[in-house]
């Protein structure tokens, strides 16, 4: 039986780049949608930002209701976005619907907005998520959150001439 030796791993570690995540860079539970009714009211109720490799949904939520929930210690709500993933079996078997999560939780991580905005946010990718340049990935995370903000804060709330809100990325006329 071998004992592994710390210094050894910490070489390892070094050679690859590798640095161990401190606590401000984790992804906190609080910041997670993780229920079922959840994802339905944000499916049902909200809106839908388009991409190359996602769609995103998204909904605001109510300082209403995060005052009722906030009232009980158990479940605190973080202002600002609850972000959740689903990835569908009909994208690939487990390994690849496990590393399209990975990389997305990964991009949230690096471009989450700071406390501002409340609302809950599903990300839905495409397959081509598995093979698009990571960096693609952060900026069209990165853009999807910069048109959430900027629609739930009113600033594109002009609508077109046909009474229909476009999402950028949309494909619909305005006949």
């Amino acid at each position: 039986m071998t004992a592994s030796v710390p210094a050894e791993s910490n070489q390892r570690e070094s050679k690859r780049n590798v640095e161990p995540r401190s606590s401000h860079g984790t992804f906190p539970r609080s910041a997670r949608l993780l229920r079922h009714a959840d994802f339905e009211r944000v499916y049902k109720l909200g809106r839908r930002h388009f991409s190359a490799s996602m769609t995103v949904f998204y909904l605001p939520r109510r300082e209403a209701d995060a005052g009722a929930k906030q009232a009980t210690a158990k479940s605190q709500i973080a202002s600002g976005l609850r972000i959740g993933f689903t990835v569908g079996r009909a994208l690939g078997g487990a390994v690849q619907r496990n590393r399209m999560k990975r990389r997305l939780r990964e991009a949230v991580r690096l471009t989450r907005p700071a406390a501002g905005t409340s609302a809950d946010v599903v990300i839905n990718p495409k397959k081509s998520l598995l093979t698009v340049d990571f960096t693609e990935v952060v900026n069209e995370v990165s853009r999807a959150f910069v048109v959430i903000e900027q629609k739930l804060a009113g600033k594109n709330d002009a609508r077109p001439a046909g009474g229909v809100e476009l999402d950028s990325g949309s494909q619909r006329s305005r006949n």
